[in-house]
C-alpha cells in the first residue's frame, strides 16, 4: 500500500495549520465572511475553530476548499 496519497491535495497538512494560514491571510473577520460560521465570528481562536471543525463536517470542508482556492498554485479556482 502506497504512503502517498496523489488525489488528496491537503495530504499531511495538518487542520491547525490551515486555520492558521487562513487566520494570518484572511484575519478572523475575512475568515467569517468567507465561510459562516460561529467560531470565527463570536470570540474567535485556533483552538475553538479546530473544536468546532473536527465536529462539523461541512464547515470543514468549506474551510478545506477555502484553503485550496486560496494558497493551492494548480488549483484552477484559484484567484490570482
Amino acid at each position: 500500500m502506497s504512503s502517498k496519497q496523489a488525489n488528496n491535495p491537503l495530504h499531511g497538512i495538518k487542520l491547525e495549520n490551515i486555520v492558521q494560514e487562513l487566520e494570518v491571510h484572511y484575519g478572523w473577520e475575512g475568515l467569517a465572511s468567507r465561510v459562516k460560521v460561529n467560531c470565527f465570528i463570536s470570540d474567535p481562536s485556533v483552538k475553538s475553530s479546530l473544536k468546532f471543525l473536527r465536529r462539523t463536517p461541512w464547515a470543514r470542508k468549506e474551510v478545506e476548499e477555502l484553503y485550496l482556492r486560496t494558497f493551492s498554485t494548480d488549483n484552477p479556482y484559484r484567484k490570482s
